[in-house]
């Protein structure tokens, strides 16, 4: 088993006692609650009069059912069952003291868009949420898990869940990334290379170069998908650029009391000789934009590569996922995804919804338009990033290009709200999942890519190279390269 590193030390850390069937009953510092797996949680506590053990330690926000037109955003929703969703939020978290980040606090959003920017989410923590992709605030060296609705009332009732120590996997990803190429395309590559499953049983401590000289956005981004990857957690150690982003944030102590909690923060990195279950080296240093081709994260290429045949694949398992994919999508192997026509753009989630998203991809639609056949959706965070991105004038980038700006909330990225695929619509999406079904429609496709490729593809009304819009780069591929390759 590892020792020596971030994972063991908070784990032990939050440990409480052993439990008779040889789980662990482990501290929750940091509890995040939404609208759509807590009521059941709080009606159990009701049921039985019990307390909640820790409010000061649960925050509250509306996203998934949040709807992101302007006008449909006033009490009551007229979705009867996200009303109802919304109001039993309102009362379970004003009976028990709970802080809740409403439509009217500015500060509502996707639950792990909002726990970061506001400093919640704080090295060395454990952080819970019935939220699978929880993972998200590993990027400041916690450890995040998504927890169903039994475990909600467990932390609620008591502050701690019933949990199984996991092994770790150190990702070792070196090089350097070229210009287009960004944090999801680091995820999607650890998923090509490791599979949906690869994780099992494993939290994933992503290292090296490349993941050093990410910015916390982009940290977030490969944290967040970790559960894509079949991981229970992923984490990066906590250094400078941590530091720096959270110094100043509402709810991170300023001073004295910062400069004790950096010297705890700092204590909890992995030490240089820790022990791991498993190391694994992905080399990014000549990568190129990463595409989804199929039915899950695994399912990719780099934009270079062609689309693979189900008999590239090993085990009969895969060889059937791999038809069913091509199936759906409407592909065939050797195809490049280049020129792949598009319908739906959607920019924005919990892993790409961030200021430094939209930053980039206004770059990128900076004097274009949209495709006359693309129906685009530029979706914040939160409201928070909403604002600020208001206050740089990226807003006005977006809206003229074509795109419709949108409030804040999770969006198509699960279509709970009325944001969603219709037919077979094919969209480029930022989000994190492109499960059949998932944006809305059965017969919808989605094409995972980073959001300056969903700005490309939104320009072109199909699947480009976004490096193209980089000074006409000779770089650039077309899909009679990739077709070239396939030969």
């Amino acid at each position: 088993m590892s020792s020596g590193t971030l994972y063991d030390k908070v784990w032990d850390k939050h440990k409480v006692t052993e439990l008779p069937n040889g789980q662990d009953q482990l501290f929750i510092g940091l509890h995040l609650v939404h609208e759509v797996t807590s009521p059941q949680a709080f009606g159990m506590l009701r049921e039985r009069d019990i307390d909640v053990a820790y409010p000061g330690r649960t925050f509250a926000t509306t996203d998934h059912i949040a709807p992101t037109e302007e006008a449909k955003r006033k009490r009551p929703l007229e979705d009867d069952q996200a009303e109802k969703m919304l109001d039993a939020l309102d009362t379970n978290t004003a009976e028990n003291g709970i802080t809740f980040f409403d439509f009217e606090s500015g500060r509502q959003g996707i639950t792990h868009v909002v726990a970061p920017e506001l400093g919640l989410t704080q090295p060395g923590m454990t952080v819970a949420c019935g939220d699978s992709h929880t993972a998200t605030h590993g990027a400041f060296g916690s450890i995040g898990v998504g927890v169903g609705t039994s475990q909600i009332r467990d932390i609620l009732a008591t502050g701690s869940i019933a949990a199984e120590k996991q092994k770790v996997r150190r990702i070792e990803v070196e090089g350097s990334l070229n210009e287009g190429v960004y944090a999801k395309d680091i995820i999607l590559k650890i998923i090509q290379e490791l599979g949906v499953d690869g994780g099992v049983g494993h939290v994933y401590e992503y290292g090296g170069p490349a993941i050093e000289e990410l910015g916390m956005e982009g940290r977030l981004a490969v944290c967040n998908m970790s559960i894509e990857g079949g991981a229970r957690a992923g984490y990066i150690n906590p250094d400078e650029t941590t530091y720096d982003y959270l110094k100043g944030r509402e709810y991170v102590p300023e001073g004295e009391e910062f400069e004790q909690l950096k010297e705890y923060w700092e204590s909890i990195a992995s030490d240089a000789d820790a022990e791991y279950d498993d190391v694994v080296t992905i080399d990014v240093d000549d990568m190129d934009p990463m595409v989804t081709w199929g039915i899950n994260p695994g399912q990719v290429v780099e934009i270079s590569e062609p689309v693979p045949a189900p008999e590239d694949f090993e085990t009969e398992t895969d060889q059937e996922a791999a038809q069913q994919a091509l199936d759906h999508m409407d592909i065939e192997p050797g195809q490049s995804m280049l020129g792949y026509d598009i319908d739906v753009a959607f920019l924005g989630t919990c892993t790409n919804g961030r200021v430094s998203d939209f930053r980039r991809a206004a770059e990128i639609l900076e004097g274009h338009t949209i495709d006359d056949g693309v129906r685009a959706l530029a979706v914040p965070g939160s409201e928070t990033v909403r604002r600020q991105c208001e206050a740089e004038g990226i807003d006005e980038t977006f809206i003229e290009a074509g795109f419709q700006w949108r409030r804040a909330g999770c969006s198509m990225c699960l279509a709970m709200n009325d944001d969603s695929l219709e037919g077979d619509e094919a969209a480029a999406s930022s989000s994190n999942r492109n499960f059949i079904g998932r944006q809305g429609s059965k017969d919808g496709r989605t094409v995972l890519m980073s959001p300056v490729m969903v700005a490309a593809a939104a320009v072109e009304g199909e699947i480009t190279d976004v490096r193209r819009f980089y000074d006409d780069r000779a770089d650039a591929l077309t899909a009679e390269d990739v077709s070239e390759v396939a030969d």
